[in-house]
This record gives C-alpha cells, sequence and structure tokens, in this order.
C-alpha cells in the first residue's frame, strides 16, 4: 500500500474536475484545497525525514507502478483540459466561474503538468521526455525542458541562473525575471547545441523553434473548435500554471548562493544549495519535489528514491505551505532570511 501513496497527486484533479462539474463557487475548490486544505494538513501531520534504506532502493528502483503513476497524469491533464474547453463553450458562467475553472486548470497544468513533466524530463528513455514535453504543451512552457535541463541544473544557487531568486527579492519581481531570463537563457542554449552539431538556426533540430510552433498551433486549434472564449481559457490557464512553477522555483533555491573557489568557478551544486522540505502531504502531492537538495544533488534519482540530507537547509512549513507564505513578501524575508546559511551572505545584493 505504500507504493500507492503517490495516487495524493490525483486529488488535485480530481478537485478541479469538481470545479467544472458543479461550478459556482465550487469553482475555485481546486484552489482552496491546493493553498488551504493541504497546508492544514500539513500542519497537523508529522515531518518526515527518513530515507529509504539501500535494500528498499534497489527494489523501489525498479518497480513499474512508480512510473505508471507519472504517465497517467498524460490523458487525465488532458482531459480535464478538453472537459474545460466544453464547459466553457457551451455553458453561460459568471465571470467569477470563468476565473475559478482557469485558476482550477491551471494549478493542474502546474503540478500535474510542469511538475511530472520535470521528472520526466531527466529520464534517460526518449519515449518518457517525449511525454514530459508534452505536458508541458498545455502550459506553453515548453523551453523548460532545455533551460531546466541544460541550464538550470548547471547554474543553479548562483547569479546566473535565471530560476534562483536572488536574497530579499519578492516572488512577484521573481515571476518577470524568471519567466523572461528562462525562455531567453533556452534560446542561448539552443543556439550553443546548434553550433557545435554545425548546424543553423533553421535546422529542423531546432527544438526551440517546433516548441513555438507547436505551441502556436495549439492555441490555433483551440481558437478554432472554441473561439476565443477558448483561446482566452487556454492561454490564462497557461499563465497560472507556469506562475506556479515560477512560484516553485522561487522558494526552492532563495536567497541561497554557490561560493566561487580561488580559481574564480563556482563551487559544486552541494545539498545546502537547495531548501529541503520533508512535511509529508507536500512530499507525496509533489511527487517528492520538496526534497530538492538531493534532486539536483543526483539528477539522476528517481522521484520515489529521493533521500533527505541534514546538512540541507531546511523549509519550516511544506512546499505549499511556503509559496502561500511568499505572497507575502515582509513575511517571507522576515521567516526565511534568518535561515540562509552565513556562509552565503554574498547572495544579498
Amino acid at each position: 500500500m505504500k507504493d500507492l501513496k503517490y495516487l495524493a497527486a490525483f486529488t488535485i484533479p480530481l478537485a478541479a474536475f469538481i470545479s467544472l462539474q458543479y461550478r459556482g463557487y465550487l469553482s475555485y475548490i481546486t484552489p482552496f484545497y491546493a493553498f488551504v486544505v493541504i497546508p492544514v494538513l500539513e500542519l497537523m501531520f508529522p515531518i518526515d525525514n527518513t530515507n529509504v534504506s539501500e535494500n528498499e532502493s534497489e527494489s523501489l528502483k525498479t518497480k513499474k507502478i512508480f512510473d505508471w503513476l507519472l504517465y497517467l497524469n498524460l490523458p487525465i491533464v488532458y482531459g480535464l483540459l478538453i472537459f474545460g474547453l466544453f464547459t466553457i463553450s457551451t455553458t453561460a458562467l459568471e465571470t467569477y466561474e470563468f476565473i475559478g475553472l482557469i485558476l482550477s486548470i491551471g494549478i493542474v497544468l502546474g503540478v500535474n503538468g510542469i511538475n511530472v513533466a520535470h521528472e520526466l524530463g531527466h529520464r534517460q528513455t526518449t519515449n518518457e521526455r517525449f511525454l514530459g514535453k508534452a505536458l508541458l504543451l498545455p502550459a506553453l512552457y515548453m523551453h523548460f525542458y532545455i533551460e531546466h535541463n541544460y541550464g538550470h541544473h548547471l547554474h543553479a544557487a548562483t547569479k546566473e541562473d535565471p530560476a534562483t531568486a536572488r536574497y530579499n527579492q519578492s516572488v512577484y519581481s521573481f515571476w518577470f525575471t524568471s519567466v523572461f531570463r528562462q525562455y531567453v537563457s533556452a534560446w542561448k542554449i539552443q543556439k550553443k547545441l546548434l553550433i557545435n552539431n554545425n548546424l543553423s538556426a533553421t535546422s529542423l533540430k531546432n527544438d526551440m523553434l517546433w516548441y513555438a510552433f507547436l505551441q502556436l498551433f495549439y492555441l490555433a486549434i483551440i481558437t478554432f473548435f472554441f473561439g476565443t472564449t477558448g483561446f482566452i481559457f487556454a492561454l490564462f490557464s497557461a499563465i497560472s500554471g507556469f506562475i506556479l512553477l515560477e512560484t516553485v522555483n522561487y522558494i526552492e533555491h532563495y536567497g541561497l548562493l554557490r561560493l566561487k573557489t580561488k580559481s574564480g568557478r563556482y563551487e559544486r551544486v552541494k545539498e545546502i544549495h537547495s531548501w529541503n522540505s520533508n512535511h509529508v502531504i507536500g512530499r507525496i502531492v509533489l511527487y517528492e519535489l520538496t526534497r530538492h537538495s538531493d534532486h539536483h544533488y543526483k539528477t539522476s534519482k528517481k522521484y520515489q528514491l529521493l533521500d533527505c540530507h541534514d546538512e540541507s537547509p531546511q523549509m519550516p512549513f511544506g512546499y505549499p505551505t511556503s509559496m502561500v507564505l511568499s505572497l507575502i513578501p515582509p513575511l517571507w524575508f522576515k521567516i526565511m532570511n534568518k535561515r540562509i546559511p552565513k556562509e552565503m551572505n554574498l547572495a544579498k545584493s
């Protein structure tokens, strides 16, 4: 039964289904569940900092159930998106209902879309990476695959990384800097990859061009079948989804900085360069994303194998709760600034 605990991740889509089915004030049940109910549950459940044993690790590594729990998100995400498009195009909705449904689908695109795509994007098989990119499509964030794998994991916890929040930077400022800098960074990485293979920017192997085309085609198809209302729904659901991702990015490395060695290069990424959380509910709903320190330390590890490291800086709350707190910058700074390791004070800028 322990292997099935990650089924809890599907409570987010379930809430979104209820929003679409019943509408009215229930249109907001998904954000209420994600950012009120889950944080309360996190405060009620004990922190679990135990790690799997070496024997357990070998067994868990090969269990396909953990992979299928990821793959199942693809039909769920697209099914809810299509359900949402049919709902908004065939039902007379109040403005508040329309906004609530956008937020509900946006949360699904962020949690069960981008978050799962992140896990699959680190896999070695082409099929799994394809599934990951397919999950990024409705969030209009396909460039994330390039920037995250070839940029963020190289530059995390440095000032060169768009997805690392500076000391005393508000989440609202970070949304803008991270979104635009990551997109520019993805193009720069793509250009470098093409040059290394003696290919031009117009090559069919330019993934960034394919991503732009696929995302525009996706929006065009939605507009053709569901009109302007469908386009607005898809666009703002996508924005809600990637803003959710960027809020997670914000809390994952906030204020942390890799120091430079005598040679002038940054020290290698260690367990101390990402915020860790062992709050049980957030861990299982987010497929262990909260054990982010170990993910950066060993990027090839599957989510069910991620460990907690004592030396990692610990968040006082789970990720869902921390995301809510980040929306109140003075409170966030008061809680988090004193937790940043003293040797990283150079991050203050």
